[in-house]
């Protein structure tokens, strides 16, 4: 009985330290599929996507892709989507073991794979891998929806997974996505395509939504004010940092629930530093829900950076 617990004992941490072992060479293996020298085919295998795609060419920081209808001299996207992710990865913060984008192209024809999809590192549906998957009609000029739509997916990519965490808990409030809209112009601005940058300012000024309520100017009333004077880029970063140290997350770094109007703006004042109430209730109005939402989440996130009401007393 003795000698049979013996040999159970001893063969315990043999088969622990085997799975152990087993582990640790899958993560190793994946760690190379996902930074080696990226193959010269991939074939999709998302949604409609069936298309065997070609790699036109790839860097530290991109792995360019086209189906089989995107002209081969089309260029432009390699050195421009490369510019993009870097000043992505400088604000915001490595995504993954990869430091490469997968940019997918699509000439769209038809209805087919019109639009575009994001995909961060953790999603096994697009092989582990920070992908963009766009598709327009033309790709012949980095201009308009042709620079923009590709950047506004990257933007997913950072609301979605930055700083470790899984999930967008702005989404139920933002949609799809007033975020973006800032996003891709400190994006534009800072990889020098100013006229451009200076496209997408003008064209918010005229931009209205029905939420939070009708007649609302998220960029500008609500994000360019918080961009030009508390930082820019880092002040766009900070949020989600904020967010990722102080907002509920599960064991696996996915946020458990969305945020609500008081809690949104008490996280926007902590990364600006400043009590941004006053910012809202002219960009969304002030009911009484935002305000007892704020005041609530004054207690029970107090550890942002900004003096409160109470603070200051």
């Amino acid at each position: 009985m003795n000698k049979t617990k013996s040999i159970i004992y001893v063969l315990v941490p043999i088969f622990i330290l085997g799975l152990v072992s087993k582990s640790k060479a899958q993560a190793k293996d994946q760690f190379k599929k996902t930074t080696s020298t990226p193959d010269s085919v991939w074939k999709e295998h998302w949604f409609e996507h069936q298309e065997e795609l070609k790699l036109v060419e790839s860097n530290a920081n991109v792995a360019v892709f086209y189906d089989k209808n995107m002209p081969a001299n089309v260029k432009w996207p390699v050195a421009i989507m490369a510019g993009c992710w870097a000043y992505v990865k400088r604000n915001y913060g490595e995504f993954g073991s990869d430091p490469r984008l997968y940019v997918i192209l699509h000439r769209a024809m038809g209805k087919d794979y019109g639009g575009g999809h994001p995909s961060p590192f953790f999603d096994a549906s697009h092989d582990y891998r920070n992908v963009i998957d766009c598709g327009l009609a033309q790709w012949n000029n980095p201009g308009g929806e042709q620079i923009g739509m590709p950047i506004h997916e990257m933007g997913h990519i950072v609301t979605s997974a930055s700083h470790g965490t899984k999930g967008s808990p702005s989404d139920a409030l933002w949609g799809d996505s007033k975020f973006m809209e800032i996003f891709n112009y400190d994006v534009l601005k800072n990889i020098g395509m100013t006229d451009e940058a200076n496209r997408v300012f003008t064209q918010m000024q005229t931009q209205y939504d029905d939420f939070p309520r009708s007649g609302t100017q998220w960029f500008k009333n609500w994000f360019f004010p918080i961009y030009s004077k508390y930082g820019e880029g880092k002040v766009l970063n900070r949020y989600f940092e904020l967010l990722a140290v102080n907002f509920p997350k599960s064991k696996n770094g996915r946020f458990k629930r969305d945020l609500n109007y008081g809690e949104f703006v008490h996280f926007w004042s902590g990364a600006a530093g400043v009590n941004l109430q006053g910012v809202a209730a002219k960009a969304f109005g002030w009911p009484m829900d935002y305000d007892l939402q704020f005041k609530q989440a004054q207690k029970d996130f107090p550890k942002l950076p900004y003096k409160t009401e109470s603070d200051s007393r």
